[in-house]
């Protein structure tokens, strides 16, 4: 599985000391299988640390997930038993780990969620109407890193994704959706991997200064070629 991390700048080595605590699943390296998700957040981040933002893509080893090796915990989607570990990792009184797994898959309190989240917390909004409101929520999808045993299961790829490709990327990936009928991750492996890609990223091609329509024509007519 290709996943992405979303950050100010590329990720060489991941270095878990960085991690920040009190995140929905603990302290860990976090990446998603959705790129628009990582591109969104490096984009957040980017402007913060006044850079562009940055995607860097790393293949995940799924093998993991059936390893005796490795503590697994895995959430299918939103539910009671998600909403119960967030907020046990949340909870600010202190900063130590809340749990020994090595790896943690699910989705993630984005900012509507975790608002959502405080209200329950404080007698709000009760825990079936909350629960009932996830159900409508989008998809959403990360996995957390929590060890660095865990960390073998990651290998950086070569391919660099600077976020002043995405006027270009993000309608591609959509149109591709659209009319393959195909989800995200499927269409990010297709089009990540092209040969259109590999000349559209390569600075010296100008290829980023065309229309994204004329893009997708050549990936179209590549595809095609392939078949």
């Amino acid at each position: 599985m290709q996943v992405y991390h979303g950050s100010y700048t590329e990720i060489l080595k991941i270095d878990l000391s960085k991690s920040h605590t009190n995140k929905d699943f603990g302290k860990g390296f976090y990446v998603t299988k959705f790129r628009h998700q990582a591109e969104s957040w490096a984009k957040f981040i980017g402007r913060k640390h006044h850079t562009e933002g940055f995607v860097t893509e790393f293949s995940f080893y799924e093998r993991a997930f059936e390893d005796e090796r490795y503590k697994i915990l895995r959430f299918r989607e939103y539910n009671e038993a998600w909403l119960d570990f967030v907020i046990l990792n949340r909870n600010r009184e202190t900063t130590a780990q809340k749990h020994d797994y090595d790896i943690v898959e699910g989705p993630i309190a984005d900012d509507k969620v975790a608002n959502r989240i405080d209200d329950y917390l404080a007698g709000l909004v009760s825990k079936p109407v909350f629960l009932n409101e996830l159900t409508y929520h989008e998809e959403t999808h990360q996995l957390c890193f929590c060890t660095i045993n865990s960390l073998q299961m990651l290998q950086k790829t070569d391919r660099k994704f600077p976020l002043y490709l995405s006027k270009i990327t993000e309608p591609v990936m959509e149109t591709l959706i659209s009319e393959q009928s195909l989800d995200e991750p499927k269409v990010a492996d297709i089009f990540f991997t092209s040969e259109t890609f590999s000349r559209l990223s390569d600075p010296t091609t100008e290829l980023y200064l065309e229309p994204w329509q004329e893009i997708y024509e050549m990936l179209k007519q590549e595809l095609n070629t392939k078949l």
